[in-house]
This record gives C-alpha cells, structure tokens and sequence, in this order.
C-alpha cells in the first residue's frame, strides 16, 4: 500500500470538498433570503453532511500520518438563480463523482481509505440524483411563466 497516495488523496479532498461545503452555506443563505426556505435549508444541511465527510478524511489522513495542511482554492462566484445553481453543483457532482472513482482505483490498496471513499461516492450519487429530479421537475411544471426552461439555458 502507498501510504502517500492515500495522503494526497484525502489532503484534495479535505480542500476541496471544504470549499464546497462552505459555498453550499452561502447559496443556502442566498436562496433563504430570496424566500426559497427550503432550498436554503437545503444547501445549509448538505454543508454539515459535507463537512461530516471531511472530519472524517482528516482523520484517516492523521491515521496514516500524513500532515493535514490548510489550502486555499479559487475565490468561487455565488449564483443568484436557483435553477442556475442546481444545474452547476449537478455538474460539480457528475465532474467530482468521476474524480472519486479514479482516486478510488488509486488506492485500492488501502482498503479502510477506499470504504470511505466508497461510502462519501454513495452520498455524492444521491446528491447527483436529486439535483436530476429537481431539474427534472422543473422542466415538467416550468421554472417561471415567459422564461426557458432551466435545461435549456
């Protein structure tokens, strides 16, 4: 097993799954004070679950002894419309699912570091779905009468 790899991995995911949590926060925070309550409610939750995921990378990159840094990513843009940001974070979660599955084949050797994974790429796939179904349902009954649909934008 290399233990280095599995460091690398969980110290990426560590960064950025953190940032996305934290951007989660602030759209949920967005989409309440449009009067989306629940959307808001949402993408606030889906920060603590993400931020759960994260406590747990950083433990087993302790575990293994690596050394947990602080990284810094891109200063990222809030999205004001709704359906425009459900349709960005279900591209992030196609783009980071796939990301998962090569780590994944990466260190495969590390079994405990590959449950996790799998575990974290189980949840990941329900977001996926939901955002589909919310896009899905939004094509079906309509975003706002006299605009496009969110799928065609």
């Amino acid at each position: 097993m290399d233990k280095q790899k599995s460091i690398n991995a969980l110290q990426f995911f560590v960064t950025n799954l953190s940032n996305q949590a934290f951007g989660h926060k602030l759209q949920g925070k967005v989409f309440a004070d449009q009067g989306f309550e629940k959307l808001g409610a949402k993408y606030m939750g889906h920060h603590d679950e993400e931020m759960g995921w994260v406590d747990k990378f950083i433990g087993r990159l302790l575990d293994l002894g690596g050394e947990l840094k602080h990284e810094m990513r891109p200063e990222s843009k809030l999205i004001n419309d709704p359906c425009e940001y459900i349709k960005f974070d279900h591209q992030v979660s196609v783009d980071g699912i796939e990301l998962l599955r090569k780590c994944m084949n990466e260190i495969c050797e590390d079994i405990t570091t590959f449950d996790i994974m799998k575990e974290y790429l189980k949840d990941e796939e329900e977001d996926m779905y939901w955002s589909e179904t919310q896009l899905d349902l939004i094509e079906k009954i309509g975003y706002q009468i006299g605009r496009a649909s969110c799928r065609e934008r």
